[in-house]
């Protein structure tokens, strides 16, 4: 531990510089999980990654940053700080996946009231096993101890990651047919999106009782479930199938991402009937008295990507996929309209 650095002013003010150092000898064993052929180690001013480009003719960098959100407030609720890494990097690694592109690396951003080294290892842990679950290396981060900003128990948590792909191998949307294949995969629950409604719909109720609509867990226990990480199931099918389109269903749910991935002049129609919706969704509609459609406008209702594909590759996609483990299944098709997306 760097005890030369530390600053007796700089600690009655609140920040303690060698907490700091704590925190980095505590989590190298997480990020160390996540190390293939990264050339530094932890710690220096900026992380370094060897770029292969075997086999890739075009290259293009694709970037993603996005952070937890209010979902913060449950993982401090229960004290449970080692999974919300885990959405950390789901929500970039999900949106580059969305473009062809092979995660390669991450960084992440803690900003904090005070730097409490085991939480912060804490947190890194799930960080750490986001990206093994995508394939990516954390090759850096930042911890910021910020007194009188955010409170001593409380944290925000924010990070940044870079994939590759070859151009021509793009998701290209133009490709889109009529009669195509709309192919959902589940999701594990409510992921990262929505909290500040769940948390107005739920705020007097006791989050930690167990609830027989959720089979015995609580509120708690069904909110931090961590979003899931499609991006090797995905990687696996772009080897195989032709894919046409895919949008993460984060903010904005249904309405809002779909239309994302459909060119103009066709439309995404989703049957109803086909969206296997968790019971948490349920609960937060009736508790909160909020209509359908409000609820797909806002929610991933229990899906957490859509990818179209040609009506002749779908059993082979819902194949690779679900031997891959994305519980995938058919939603709809692809429609002429100017619609975009319809939900029926």
């Amino acid at each position: 531990m760097n005890e030369i650095s530390r600053s007796e002013s700089y600690a009655a003010a609140g920040v303690d510089i060698t907490a700091g150092y704590r925190a980095v000898e505590l989590m190298k064993q997480h990020i160390a999980r996540t190390m293939t052929d990264v050339e530094t180690s932890i710690g220096g001013f900026g992380g370094v990654f060897p770029l292969d480009l075997t086999g890739i003719q075009k290259p293009v960098l694709v970037s993603g940053t996005d952070g937890v959100g209010t979902k913060l407030k449950i993982a401090f609720g229960m004290g449970k700080n080692d999974t919300v890494g885990v959405d950390c990097v789901a929500m970039c690694v999900n949106d580059v996946i969305c473009v062809g592109a092979k995660p390669l690396f991450f960084l992440d951003y803690i900003a904090c009231g005070k730097n409490q080294p085991q939480r912060i290892a804490d947190i890194v842990s799930g960080v750490a096993e986001g990206c093994v679950q995508s394939g990516c290396a954390l090759i850096g981060g930042e911890t910021a101890e910020m007194p009188g900003f955010y409170p001593e128990e409380e944290y925000d948590l924010a990070g940044f990651c870079v994939g590759v792909v070859d151009r021509d191998k793009m998701i290209d949307k133009t490709t889109m047919r009529p009669g195509d294949v709309v192919i959902g995969l589940a999701s594990s629950g409510v992921h990262s999106n929505g909290f500040s409604l769940v948390r107005k719909v739920f705020e007097n109720w006791d989050m930690a009782a167990p609830r027989p609509e959720l089979g015995g867990k609580s509120l708690y226990e069904a909110l931090i479930v961590p979003t899931r990480i499609y991006v090797k199931p995905v990687l696996a099918l772009l080897e195989k199938v032709s894919v046409r389109g895919i949008s993460h269903i984060t903010g904005g749910g249904f309405y809002e991402n779909v239309p994302r991935s459909i060119p103009q002049g066709l439309c995404a129609r989703i049957r109803k009937d086909a969206v296997k919706t968790p019971a948490i969704f349920d609960l937060i509609a009736k508790a909160g008295s909020i209509p359908e459609r409000d609820m797909f406008n806002t929610f991933n209702m229990g899906v957490g990507m859509t990818i179209v594909v040609p009506a002749e590759q779908a059993d082979e996609a819902l194949g690779i996929l679900n031997d891959a483990g994305a519980e995938a299944s058919v939603l709809g098709e692809i429609v002429e309209s100017d619609r975009r997306i319809e939900i029926v």
